[in-house]
C-alpha cells in the first residue's frame, strides 16, 4: 500500500478525517497510508460566504461531507440530488464526463474525488453567468 503523498508549504494547512493539520515553518511530506482518509486541502477549501451559485453549492455538500459536518448517508444522498439537479443544465460532453465521474465517485464513498470532478464544472458555470449577463 503506497497511500498518499501530501507535499505541504510552511504554515500550510490540511484537514485529515475533520483534524485541522497545519504544518511548521519548512516544507514538509506527510505520507497518508489509510486508504478511506477523508483529506482537503484548505487553501482549495470553498468559504461557506462564497457558495453563490449551483455548482459552489454542490461543491460545498461534498466538501461538507469531506471535513465530517455532515454524516455520509444524508450527505450522499443531498450530493446526488444535486449532481442530478447539476446534468439538467450542463448537457455539452465534459460536463457529462465530469457530472458522471462525480456521480459514480460519490456512490462509491470518494468524495474528494467527486469533489475534483465538480469543480472541472465552475469555469464552465462561471462562463454560463457571463453570456447570461
Amino acid at each position: 500500500m503506497s497511500g498518499l503523498i501530501l507535499k505541504l508549504a510552511p504554515g500550510e494547512r490540511v484537514l485529515v478525517n475533520g483534524a485541522v493539520i497545519e504544518n511548521g515553518e519548512r516544507r514538509a511530506r506527510l505520507s497518508i497510508k489509510s486508504p478511506n482518509a477523508n483529506i482537503l486541502r484548505l487553501k482549495e477549501a470553498i468559504h461557506p460566504d462564497a457558495v453563490a451559485t449551483p455548482v459552489a453549492r454542490v461543491c460545498y455538500l461534498a466538501q461538507l461531507i469531506l471535513s465530517e459536518d455532515v454524516g455520509a448517508a444524508e450527505g450522499r444522498r443531498d450530493l446526488l440530488r444535486g449532481i442530478e439537479q447539476l446534468s439538467q443544465v450542463f448537457d455539452d460532453r465534459d460536463s457529462r464526463m465530469a457530472l458522471d465521474g462525480a456521480t459514480t465517485d460519490a456512490i462509491a464513498g470518494n468524495y474528494y474525488q467527486a469533489l475534483r470532478h465538480l469543480r472541472s464544472l465552475l469555469p464552465r458555470e462561471a462562463r454560463l453567468f457571463a453570456q447570461a449577463t
